[in-house]
């Protein structure tokens, strides 16, 4: 309620009750032609580029093994040849596969996806 200052005496503008009004408030229709939104069909997401490394196994030795370490010397890893190599970005498992060679490189074709790779919007 708003106060208007008044010349009258204080007990007189306290007796009056406030006048209250009714207003038509317009509704809003949104445009009937709206234009899509500029990335309707793309994310910008999937433009960003990260490194994805591909770990094949591990071994625990010590650093005196290491440093003992000489040419030609074989380091066992912990995974047989046959099983699934792993697909990390930032240290994360994000899909598993068969290391393969591609036109003189290694590759790896994907064989299990332990992760949902989506960005759902929740």
């Amino acid at each position: 309620m708003k106060t208007v200052p008044s010349s009258e005496p204080a007990n007189d503008v306290a007796s009056r009750q406030p006048i209250v009004q009714a207003i038509n408030v317009p509704h809003i229709q949104p445009p009937v032609d709206a234009s899509p939104p500029l990335l309707a069909n793309a994310n910008p997401l999937h433009q960003i580029r990260t490194l994805v490394q591909v770990c094949v196994g591990d071994a625990e030795v010590s650093v005196g093994e290491l440093l003992k370490a000489r040419d030609g010397e074989v380091l066992k890893l912990n995974r047989r040849v046959d099983e699934a190599v792993d697909l990390l970005i930032e240290g994360q498992i994000i899909a598993r596969g068969q290391l393969v060679a591609l036109d003189g490189h290694f590759a790896v074709r994907i064989t299990e996806l332990p992760r949902p790779l989506s960005l759902a919007t929740s």
